[in-house]
């Protein structure tokens, strides 16, 4: 049953960071919105879990950003609650811990000799005639690192993550995540570390901000700070229903609710989005849909007698005798993510797909596998295990397959005639975000509907922040603003709160 309708000048559907960045934006200027969330919670896949007194993360949510405006937001909304803290992560190969950013003196160490001349060879071979075309994964990461090393220290983590062969994993998801990376950049960052420059490859950076009771702290203090400002965020609201006329949406229906709008900002999953909407759409746009694929996650935190297991934040497992992709350490993270000192909440985390034989094995076993591959790995003896628990968290990476683009094309072709829809962050975008990049779609977003013009597309490849070269600032945007032509806008604050 559909019960009576409420307006308002902005509704957002999900309340992850860039729904609730949208919303924390648009009020800042006066305009009030209603914010539709699925969950109980707020946050999306960076929320923060807790059990027992025990906080733990969904993948480790860094806060780093070279956006100074982001940075901004951050500190406005926690103050001295966002921690500032060390970097360490290594890879677990072949019984061994690997600094990463790899170290070459270090991967020498740990490769020995033989091993070392042949990546070296490898990367030579690589350099002098590299692979084109150069259009997937493996290539891409072959020819700046050479065979050897790819094969090393990227194929089998990657393929763990993805479940698809690397050769199958677009090459966009390699510039964009590891974008300006080479093996010269990691030798040079290893020989002139401390002595880094601002233009220093996002990959490398040692340190960064963080929550001191994990990364749910910040928008849950987000949603406080938006509906102290008037607007409303709606939690166990599931969309169900977006009206349309081919040319704007007119309301959507969420949680048994109708709500009409001016303008709209989706950052919930495409495929969800099409699935939606009211009337249905064209038969190429309904198999549109089946183009976006998603990579789902389990988490199985562990209770542990004892402190200082290790001294990184998170470590990456290549092993392949294990299933687990990575491991969290929480206290590393912020001390207060754990309630009794004696003690360590670690993240076991395992990649895989909603509905497969993983996903659907009970909590039980997955505990047991958990705590059999933590004694195998040597990080905890089996007495220590205290308690754990398990969290599944779905659609938390939007796969970079050999499919999406032409979805997204096809998507985009029907966004173009609708006025008052902007898709924004990282499954509404279908775009392997960070935060802070879903972050500042938002705010463009917000932005657009108070009179700019920003492509937010072009935002995603177009953005030297990302990975290198110079700032994005809040000066930046308005200097854009100030050469785009714009068309006055007025937003009604009529809202009906």
């Amino acid at each position: 049953m559909i019960r009576g309708a409420t307006s308002a000048p902005v509704v957002i559907l999900g309340a992850g960071p860039a729904g609730l960045t949208a919303a924390y934006e648009l009020s800042a200027k006066g305009v009030p919105s209603i914010v539709l969330e699925q969950d109980s919670v707020v946050g999306g896949l960076a929320r923060t879990v807790e059990y027992k007194g025990y906080l733990f993360d969904i993948g480790g949510h860094r806060f780093f950003t070279k956006v100074p405006l982001i940075e901004k937001i951050w500190k406005e909304v926690l103050g001295q609650e966002l921690l500032v803290r060390p970097r360490l992560s290594r890879i677990y190969y072949r019984g061994k811990f690997f600094k990463y950013p790899l170290e070459p003196f270090n991967a020498l160490a740990n490769l020995g000799l033989p091993e070392t001349l042949r990546c070296v060879a490898s990367y030579v071979r690589s350099h002098l005639a590299p692979q084109k075309p150069e259009d997937n994964f493996e290539t891409w990461v072959s020819n700046r690192f050479g065979k050897r090393l790819f094969e090393i220290f990227f194929k089998g983590y990657t393929e763990k993550v993805w479940g698809i062969p690397c050769s199958q994993i677009q090459s966009e998801w390699a510039a964009q995540r590891i974008r300006g990376m080479s093996l010269w950049k990691v030798f040079w960052d290893a020989v002139t570390a401390g002595r880094r420059s601002p233009g220093s490859i996002k990959s490398l950076i040692r340190q960064f901000y963080y929550p001191r009771l994990g990364p749910g702290m910040m928008w849950s203090r987000m949603r406080q700070i938006i509906e102290q400002r008037g607007c409303q965020v709606i939690l166990n609201a599931p969309v169900t229903e977006i009206e349309h006329d081919g040319s704007e949406i007119l309301a959507v229906t969420a949680g048994g609710h109708r709500y009409a709008a001016n303008s709209f900002i989706s950052s919930i999953p495409i495929r969800e989005l099409i699935d939606r909407l009211s009337p249905a759409p064209s038969e190429s746009l309904r198999s549109a849909a089946l183009d976006f694929n998603y990579r789902d996650f389990v988490t199985v935190a562990v209770i542990v007698r004892g402190t200082n297991l290790f001294p990184d934040n998170w470590i990456y497992v290549h092993d392949p005798s294990v299933k687990v992709g990575r491991i969290q350490n929480y206290s590393n993270w912020s001390p207060s993510m754990t309630p009794d000192a004696t003690t360590s909440c670690l993240g076991l985390e395992y990649f895989c797909q909603q509905g497969d034989e993983f996903w659907l094995t009970p909590d039980e076993e997955l505990i047991v596998q958990a705590v059999r591959e933590l004694t195998q790995l040597r990080l905890v003896p089996a007495g220590a295990i205290l308690d754990a628990k398990v969290v599944r968290m779905p659609k938390a990476y939007p796969v970079y397959d050999s499919s999406y683009q032409r979805g997204l094309s096809v998507v985009r072709q029907f966004l173009g005639p609708i006025s008052n829809l902007q898709l924004v962050g990282r499954n509404g975008m279908h775009r392997y975000n960070n935060q802070d990049h879903s972050m500042l779609t938002a705010i463009c977003a917000a932005r657009n509907i108070l009179g700019a013009s920003y492509d937010l597309w072009e935002l995603n490849v177009d953005a030297e922040y990302q990975e290198e070269g110079s700032d994005f600032s809040l000066e930046d945007i308005e200097a854009l603003e100030a050469t785009q032509p714009k068309t006055p806008k007025t937003v009604s604050t009529a809202s009906g709160l």
